[in-house]
């Protein structure tokens, strides 16, 4: 439990600081879009680098988490919302579990 709230700490902070500082840095609006893209996605790829890992674990299981992942994946690219892809993701997860 320990190591969940220093992960959230962390991605917390990572996220905050990252749309701060261009705030309290600029007094004027960023023209370049390569600047501006790379902070829009930032705490993304951050949220994405610290759940990623820890996807495979959570289950107990490689396979079941395996299959999981890959429905979330497939669902998310098809463009889904967040609800339906979480839903069915953890089911397809449970019904191999089954099978496994």
């Amino acid at each position: 439990m320990h190591n969940y709230w220093v992960l959230l700490l962390v991605m917390a902070i990572t996220t905050y600081l990252i749309r701060m500082i261009p705030f309290a840095a600029f007094r004027f609006r960023i023209k370049s879009r390569f600047i501006r893209d790379f902070l829009y996605y930032v705490p993304y790829a951050v949220l994405g680098a610290m759940t990623v890992p820890y996807i495979f674990y959570a289950t107990g299981n490689f396979y079941t988490a395996l299959a999981g992942f890959i429905a979330a994946f497939v669902l998310a690219y098809k463009g889904l919302s967040l609800l339906p892809v979480a839903a069915i993701s953890c089911l397809v997860a449970y019904l191999v579990g089954f099978v496994v």
